[in-house]
């Protein structure tokens, strides 16, 4: 079983959650919890069902609510609030950001997608 973290703090400027599990910190973005969302919307229901999460480079979170004494739930600022990250999965996340960056920026890629979130303008004549 996952030990809670001894320290969560949210940095709004650099929209950066910080967590310290005993000796072991981890600096997560709001980016890169918002795409590894554990709510059925970005992982799916099922094996293979997970929905690529793009256009949120510059989403924030907004609140934080503990979600009993196994997680927490965040509020980011384009909307979405369904995912629990537990102990284990902060944990997780922090632990292996580095080759899942990698492996999204590289989903991205493949999908013809971006980071940058789509302004523009689309005009209908008739």
């Amino acid at each position: 079983m996952q030990k809670s973290p001894t320290k969560i703090q949210l940095h709004k400027q650099s929209q950066q959650l910080e967590l310290h599990f005993g000796a072991e910190q981890f600096l997560l973005s709001a980016e890169f919890l918002r795409v590894h969302s554990p709510s059925a919307e970005v992982m799916g229901h099922g094996p293979n069902q997970a929905v690529l999460q793009f256009g949120k480079k510059d989403v924030g979170i907004s609140k934080i609510e503990r979600a009993g004494n196994y997680a927490i739930k965040l509020f980011f600022d384009d909307g979405h609030d369904s995912g629990i990250y537990t102990w284990s999965y902060l944990h997780e996340l922090g632990s292996t950001q580095e080759k899942l960056w990698q492996d999204y920026l590289a989903a991205l890629q493949h999908a013809g997608k971006t980071r940058e979130k789509d302004t523009s303008i689309v005009k209908f004549i008739n």
